[in-house]
């Protein structure tokens, strides 16, 4: 790492956590002035309002970094190139025969870097915090209860409850539907009460510990001469195998609790043939063209910065702006499309139009 090198990454960093800062706390407080009033339907105390606020706010932060990570990787770098210009440092560099690529390429290395921080953000920070995630503003504090419609489990296994509450672990009104390989239901479980006890450290599965669960199977005649007669057994069993916790209902009851879950768990969603499988496919793409859209993001506005010239800097940054702008737009509506089909094309379409667009700038450079 030469002086440039140590020079340019002390500028990095203090541009990325200003931008972080002042990024973050803008989302912050005009999410807060939206919503300010879900807080106060209760009629909490001062200190109880402060409490839920952080409560909320704390673990979105995760969400929050994950969708502003592209921009303020992008403002700190060209923050920080503009001020090379500026104070006439880029005509020093040129002049001592530094090349422009030389002087971007710890840049671009740093904004790998914070694209890695974004990786982190997806797949470890905002799985462990989905639960909390999933919460609306109002939810925060209070221990409200949710009823659970049809939610699959294994096997192709169907889990409903009258009342779920996350917070107790518990389910009022268990009813849950095995059925065979054709969709038909072959026993039924019910319960008027469910109580989650986790996976052991033996191997064993998480499970429902029952309360007057009663089970009815559909048992078919073995013997061709009991004619079609079907006979039902019913049994009363303790504990129902689930992969169903608590944890696991209340993400999937938030609106988005796809976009809550690493790589690994879409994955084996995916093979457990959950539900909506279209937008499991898609969130898989989109996670993994995510970061390489916040890396586009900055080589697309970097060329417009790497100049001699301190004079143009306000007209390249306008251009930047809108070269930037137009590929964060078409991200977010390619991201937010719905398409039923099972194609990945619209996580791709911003890296296929600007990547190249960016490598045409670059190439342009004059240094």
């Amino acid at each position: 790492m030469t002086t440039l090198d140590r020079y340019l990454l002390r500028s990095l960093l203090l541009n990325y956590v200003l931008g972080l800062g002042i990024m973050l706390s803008l989302y912050v407080v005009l999410d807060l002035s939206i919503n300010l009033d879900e807080f106060t339907e209760s009629r909490p105390d001062a200190l109880t309002l402060l409490r839920n606020i952080g409560a909320y706010y704390g673990p979105n932060l995760a969400l929050y970094f994950a969708q502003l990570c592209g921009v303020i990787t992008t403002f700190a770098c060209l923050a920080t190139v503009a001020r090379l210009r500026v104070q006439n440092e880029m005509t020093a560099l040129l002049s001592s025969g530094v090349s422009l690529y030389r002087v971007a390429a710890p840049i671009i290395a740093f904004g790998v870097a914070t694209s890695l921080l974004l990786v982190l953000a997806t797949e470890v920070w905002i799985p462990a915090l989905a639960p909390k995630l999933g919460r609306q503003h109002d939810e925060v504090g209070t221990r409200r209860e949710a009823e659970v419609f049809f939610m699959p489990d294994r096997g192709g296994t169907l889990l409903s409850a009258a009342r779920f509450n996350a917070e107790a672990g518990t389910l009022h009104g268990l009813l849950v539907l095995v059925r065979d390989e054709y969709g038909s239901a072959r026993s039924i479980l019910e319960a008027d009460l469910a109580a989650w006890e986790p996976a052991g450290a033996t191997g064993q599965p998480g499970r429902w510990r029952l309360t007057r669960g009663r089970l009815e199977e559909t048992v078919l005649p073995e013997s061709p001469g009991l004619g079609p007669r079907i006979q039902r057994a019913r049994s009363y069993p303790e504990y129902y195998e689930s992969n169903l916790s608590p944890r696991d209902i209340q993400v999937r009851q938030a609106e988005g609790w796809v976009g809550y879950l690493s790589l690994s768990q879409l994955r084996q969603l995916q093979n457990e043939g959950g539900t909506n499988l279209a937008s499991i496919v898609q969130t898989r793409h989109r996670r993994v063209a995510t970061p390489l859209v916040s890396i586009v993001l900055l080589l697309l506005g970097l060329p417009f910065f790497l100049d001699r010239s301190p004079a143009n800097v306000l007209r390249d940054a306008s251009r930047a702006l809108v070269a930037c702008g137009a590929c964060y737009l078409v991200t977010f509506g390619t991201q937010n499309l719905r398409p039923e089909s099972l194609s990945a094309l619209p996580s791709w379409i911003p890296i296929f139009i600007f990547a190249t667009l960016a490598a045409v700038l670059l190439d342009r450079l004059r240094t």
